[in-house]
């Protein structure tokens, strides 16, 4: 009896002495998904580097999925010291930019649990695999004529002052379109901050830089369209991390954007294929993984808020308009290699924008009850437009800020004998596929 009567006051004490802290416990589901989610994110990096690695000549396959590599090394080093901190502080200089100096190397959140029972670090490093993906991304614009040094050099600048000021403005609880509106401007996992900013960077990057030597008059073939497929399968997977993960939590909002990713994604690979099919008369792997991508670029700002018919139609949509954009570039005159601005930049703006018209009832009853009794699909466009509009702008004025810097100091394009030798000899001094001669 009186070892009961211990324990059972060993318990009170415990219990008081955690509800005396103030502290949150971890919820350990919760947790294990974000941790989970983490790495899905992560593996799209990869996956990224496959897929664009497989569209290049064999002489730039190992330069173009280094680009994708040294993201992961580069940005995440960034992201600790003072990504995290512009990200996710406190407003400063007129809201610009976040800033909190216990964020630093991410000092002051090494023992912090957030309000769902996550521990910050893992929220953090959630979050630092969006800034890692982004400018991967932008790369696959410019491929094959950027110089190593260069591309390294821009990425650091244009994470600092494009990704982390948009990111702050768009998730950051006192960002300005975080609070535009009775929704804020909705990206739920990132078609604003990750895919519009890249795709539009990139496409000033292309422009900037000019066409690679011999396009449009010879046809620069894929050397490997099987590593591409397997490319675009791991960035399925790893999507569900990307969108599900956005919930920072694991429930019904987790298992909405989860359906939400995937058949946003079937929706736009078997569009794609019909839209070839009537066009060339064959349905190709390639036209079938661009659907995959415009799919899952669309459903991306809209993945939590959508029902599935909304994901069907946010699929549909951007692969229509991706398909035209890909074949337009070449009567426009830009050379953007592996179509990232006309998927990845097109195919956000369509779901940032049109995710307006499929927005689950209950969200737009709370919307109504906050804005004092009504808000409207085209008030919530209106939104959307706006964030999209200052996105462009401000990741087009900055890029081209930031490569005009790169090429007066280190050099952005690559020399033209680099480009004829291939990059991965001019930069890495090796061969990706052993001693094949580079085509």
């Amino acid at each position: 009896m009186k070892k009961s009567y211990l324990l059972l006051l060993i318990l009170l004490s415990f219990n008081l002495s955690a509800f005396a802290s103030g502290t949150n416990e971890i919820d350990s589901g919760a947790t294990a998904w974000m941790i989970m989610s983490t790495a899905l994110v992560l593996l799209m990096i990869p996956g990224l580097a496959m897929f664009y690695g497989g569209l290049v000549r064999s002489k730039n396959v190992l330069g173009t999925m280094m680009h994708s590599f040294v993201a992961m090394g580069v940005m995440s080093l960034l992201w600790v010291v003072v990504g995290y901190s512009m990200c996710f502080g406190e407003n400063t200089l007129g809201g610009w930019i976040g800033w909190n100096s216990d964020y630093l190397f991410l000092n002051g959140i090494d023992e912090s649990i957030m309000e769902g029972g996550i521990p910050e670090l893992v929220f953090a490093m959630f979050q630092g695999k969006f800034a890692i993906i982004t400018p991967a991304l932008i790369a696959g614009a410019f491929a094959e004529r950027v110089s190593f040094k260069g591309y390294v050099l821009f990425i650091i600048l244009w994470g600092i002052f494009v990704y982390n000021p948009l990111c702050h403005w768009v998730w950051a609880e006192d960002g300005f379109l975080y609070n535009l509106g009775p929704m804020g401007a909705i990206d739920y996992a990132g078609g604003t901050v990750v895919h519009i900013s890249a795709g539009i960077s990139g496409l000033v990057a292309a422009i900037y830089l000019g066409k690679r030597r011999g396009y449009p008059n010879h046809h620069l073939r894929p050397n490997n369209l099987v590593m591409t497929l397997m490319g675009a399968g791991l960035l399925w997977v790893g999507w569900f991390g990307f969108n599900a993960g956005s919930s920072i939590s694991s429930g019904l909002g987790t298992a909405q954007a989860l359906t939400a990713t995937q058949v946003a994604a079937a929706a736009g690979a078997v569009s794609w294929i019909i839209i070839e099919s009537f066009h060339h008369g064959k349905a190709t792997a390639l036209g079938f993984v661009s659907g995959v991508l415009a799919g899952l670029v669309s459903v991306t700002p809209a993945a939590g808020v959508v029902q599935p018919i909304g994901a069907i139609a946010l699929g549909i949509l951007a692969t229509m308009v991706c398909y035209l954009a890909v074949i337009l570039k070449d009567k426009l005159g830009y050379d953007d290699s592996l179509d990232a601005f006309g998927i990845h930049g097109m195919g956000a703006i369509v779901g940032a924008l049109a995710l307006s018209f499929f927005i689950r009832d209950s969200w737009m009853t709370e919307a109504a009850l906050a804005n004092g009794g009504t808000w409207s699909s085209f008030q919530q466009l209106g939104i959307q437009a706006a964030a999209v509009g200052i996105a462009i702008v401000y990741a087009a004025a900055g890029s081209l800020i930031i490569i005009f810097i790169v090429e007066k100091t280190v050099g952005f394009k690559a020399k033209p004998c680099d480009e004829l030798d291939g990059l991965d000899y001019a930069y890495h001094g090796e061969r990706g596929y052993g001693m094949l001669t580079p085509n």
